[in-house]
């Protein structure tokens, strides 16, 4: 959606489909840049911007790109119309710029299918229980997308986007890295929640928990190729682990730079220290993400945990102004931290993945501050000036450039 001649494409992308007999939803993004134009007049008015004006604002990009594709489509001659996340039934919660999806209504919607419209909502964007305008977050026209899918218990979602798919780790930093054909919702949400832009970690869980197939594939094809070519590329996102996946023990490399790391030093050692300590940070509206807890020493122990570069700021001042309360000796931070990821479901049937992944990084001269695992993934915290490093050479270890 970065011009009127791209939205034309995506019109004709989309006729194509519904030429071919299929009922087409499309959930458009702002045009290229709108969103954080938007955001930059507002932070031009305040420097923290409330957050139900911000979302009142930041709304507007997507009802431009929806209202200009419902034209392109009408210009073709096809009956199209265009409607806000509100206008098609998309409720949320009250947590504005980053609310998330409580129930869709989709009478109206339905209606306009069965009398072959191709209907166009906007992403990104919902209404609360008071009537307040809210939107989902960054990337949130990819949530919106899969929600309404499930909502509508449609064949396949489509996603496309500026790549051709999902990678074993971003091609900008790895030459050799390789596009795969098949990845599983466990896998992808992984990456996604590690650091992989290709797709919102949150889209992911709906697409996953109403058991929605779900296909990247690139908007920068050629909108009229044949639909059964365009239909099998991408990467599709599957439902179970197919013998061929089982094969393959790390199926990505995921890295986030958009990290920082909070220690709450000489804490007391005592039963419920984590929930002060966090408890704050939660009301704050801030995610964590690692967490670390010392061995005692004296009565006393040390707190660390990460969170987001945006909400480090804020978390430091939230819990610098809880201090005394805590019994905390220090509170320090490091906003020059990346984390860097092994994704894999193969992990499950394979040992030795750990002793390899810390192998490599010891062999690059990589120091590991922090250390977090699941039963298909590892994640570690470095200094953001080895990140690239980790990551091929971690890519490398792991053959990931062979098919």
């Amino acid at each position: 959606m970065g011009s009127t001649d791209r939205i034309k494409n995506v019109a004709a992308r989309v006729a194509k489909w519904h030429d071919a007999g299929h009922q087409i939803v499309v959930v458009p993004s702002a045009m290229s840049g709108e969103t954080n134009r938007l955001i930059g007049l507002a932070k031009q008015i305040m420097d923290q911007p409330d957050p139900r004006e911000l979302d009142m604002i930041a709304s507007t990009g997507e009802q431009v790109s929806v209202g200009l594709l419902a034209m392109a489509l009408l210009a073709i001659g096809k009956d199209a119309v265009s409607y806000t996340g509100w206008q098609a039934g998309i409720r949320t919660d009250s947590s504005f710029t980053k609310a998330r999806i409580q129930s869709i209504d989709d009478t109206r919607v339905l209606r306009d299918l069965a009398n072959g419209k191709i209907v166009i909502i906007t992403g990104f964007q919902g209404m609360d229980e008071d009537g307040n305008i809210s939107t989902l977050g960054r990337g949130g026209s990819d949530t919106s997308a899969v929600a309404i899918a499930a909502a509508l218990k449609a064949d396949e979602c489509l996603i496309y986007t500026d790549v051709d798919g999902v990678y074993t780790t971003d091609p900008r930093v790895v030459d050799e890295a390789r596009r795969l054909s098949k990845i599983t919702f466990e896998e992808m949400l992984e990456l996604a929640s590690l650091g992989s832009k290709v797709l919102q970690t949150r889209s992911v869980e709906f697409a996953g928990n109403y058991q929605v197939p779900t296909r990247v594939l690139s908007s920068l094809t050629d909108p009229l190729m044949p639909l059964a070519e365009e239909a099998s590329s991408g990467t599709l996102i599957s439902f179970e682990e197919e013998s061929n996946m089982e094969q393959a023990v790390i199926s990505g490399i995921a890295f986030n730079r958009d990290e920082a790391k909070i220690t709450v030093l000489g804490v007391p050692d005592k039963p419920g220290v984590a929930f002060h300590i966090l408890g704050p940070i939660a009301e704050a509206n801030i995610e964590v993400d690692m967490i670390i807890q010392n061995q005692s020493v004296d009565g006393k122990t040390d707190f660390t945990f990460t969170v987001s570069r945006n909400d480090y700021v804020q978390a430091m001042s939230v819990l610098e102004a809880q201090k005394d309360i805590l019994g905390a000796a220090k509170i320090v931070g490091d906003a020059k931290v990346s984390k860097v990821s092994a994704v894999g479901v193969g992990m499950r049937s394979h040992v030795g993945v750990a002793s390899d992944m810390f192998r490599t990084l010891s062999e690059e001269g990589i120091n590991i501050q922090m250390i977090s695992t699941s039963e298909i993934k590892i994640s570690v915290l470095i200094d953001e000036k080895y990140m690239e490093l980790a990551v091929r050479a971690l890519h490398k270890s792991f053959n990931l450039e062979q098919s």
